[in-house]
């Protein structure tokens, strides 16, 4: 995976963050001394989860040319302080012409993304 870059001028909170041919923003709200142009950094860590979770799910089930017409996915994420551990609640629901069956394999299937793998492992953080 190519590196990303994120970069800070002097806007308070508001930082660019790209990998030379994508751009988002990312910022904080108003009331911390943000200028909420952007999601906050923890809310794009929520939605790597819960976009990578809905591609997953549309792969799969355009494989098997299942009947799912939308993927709606939740994410929140909750911090124990007292045990320092974070946990990711994810909330999945569809619409389309599915079986049980079929909508149990698709959630299933949600944590079998890349980045829900990523997040489900040991990480490690090497900074320079």
């Amino acid at each position: 995976m190519d590196s990303i870059i994120a970069y800070n001028a002097r806007e308070r909170y508001r930082t660019v963050i790209t990998d030379n041919e994508h751009q988002i923003i990312a910022d904080e709200p108003i009331a911390v001394g943000g200028t909420n142009q952007g999601l906050s950094p923890s809310q794009l860590l929520a939605s790597s989860l819960a976009s990578c979770s809905a591609i997953t799910i549309r792969m799969y089930a355009d494989r098997k040319k299942w009947e799912l017409d939308e993927i709606i996915i939740s994410v929140s994420i909750v911090k124990q302080l007292a045990t320092k551990t974070t946990k990711f609640r994810k909330q999945i629901d569809f619409t389309g012409n599915l079986t049980e069956e079929q909508t149990a394999r698709l959630k299933e299937i949600a944590n079998k993304c890349p980045v829900h793998v990523i997040l489900s492992n040991s990480i490690e953080i090497e900074s320079n």
